[in-house]
């Protein structure tokens, strides 16, 4: 309970954040005019915030022919986590990552990147999309998609704050700089308030559902070494979805590392391992499995 008190506060947070930019780009009208936006952005936002970021991200929808082995392991794991099976999508990327998205658990959906489909062991797949469905099950999706939503609406604000000129005394050029810049890292270090603590909580109940702690240690450390080594396009094209994924997408070159939206790997890692009644990193992960998933998404 406490917890979801903290994401409501942050979540009004964030709703403030547009009212002031609305504020300063058109005084008490303005302030008016985006509570309106921020009301309609979250009503948008519940129906179709999940097929904007699928289609943002390039996803293609896989049937159950298609998905083969993955449909299977996925209708498994949900009937252990007491979920409704979940559409499946495979994002066209090399980068291995997973993300989960949808307004509650009868309209969820996981997507995989073609390179954790290549990349990971069966066992450890199985322990991403553990951690996906805790996602749908906790019901975060819902959260943390709205809140990438309008945490791009602040940074488009911010941005549109330069060319306002501060009229009427809010600020003036230099206060529209200040706020081109800060509001966009507000809404940044909302979203990692919000994204951390689910993140170790879906990294628990994942590890329950899949029951094997040490394979999502294992994932979790493949994914991240190969994050920082592969490029994610859609998702450096689109930023503000970085912390839907299981893994911080972003390039590790880039400064959005400085502000991670994930906790410390090292650390879900440790305490993944202390689930499992070890301590330390993740042992080397073993073999890759086969796939029978279509690179293009094609019917096999």
């Amino acid at each position: 309970m406490a917890g979801n008190v903290k994401v409501f506060m942050l979540m009004a947070a964030l709703t403030a954040l547009v009212i002031a930019l609305g504020w300063m780009l058109g005084g008490a009208g303005g302030a008016m005019i985006a509570l309106v936006i921020a009301g309609g952005m979250n009503f948008f936002s519940y129906w179709n915030s999940d097929k904007m970021v699928l289609r943002q991200q390039g996803a293609v929808e896989l049937a159950p022919g298609q998905a083969g082995e993955l449909y299977e392991m996925t209708a498994k794991l949900a009937r252990r986590a007491d979920l409704p099976m979940p559409r499946l999508y495979l994002l066209p990327t090399e980068q291995p990552n997973a993300f989960a998205t949808g307004r509650n658990p009868e309209n969820a959906a996981v997507a995989v990147t073609q390179g954790l489909v290549g990349a990971l062991s069966r066992d450890e797949i199985a322990g991403v999309i553990a951690h996906e469905l805790a996602h749908i099950k906790h019901r975060d999706t819902l959260t943390m998609t709205i809140t990438a939503t309008m945490a791009g609406a602040i940074a488009m604000m911010g941005n549109m704050m330069l060319f306002a000129g501060g009229r009427d005394g809010r600020g003036g050029m230099i206060g529209s700089i200040i706020a081109m810049i800060v509001a966009p890292m507000a809404a940044m270090m909302v979203q990692m308030a919000i994204s951390r603590a689910r993140e170790y909580e879906a990294d628990a109940t994942g590890a329950a559902i899949c029951g094997q702690p040490r394979a999502l240690a294992q994932a979790l450390q493949r994914i991240a070494a190969a994050a920082g080594r592969t490029v994610n396009v859609p998702a450096e094209k689109n930023p503000a979805a970085a912390s839907m994924f299981i893994i911080n997408p972003l390039h590790a070159l880039r400064a959005d590392k400085l502000f991670s939206t994930h906790p410390p790997t090292e650390e879900r890692i440790a305490r993944l391992m202390a689930m499992e009644g070890g301590a330390g990193p993740a042992p080397t992960a073993s073999a890759p499995a086969a796939s029978r998933i279509p690179r293009s998404g094609a019917r096999a």
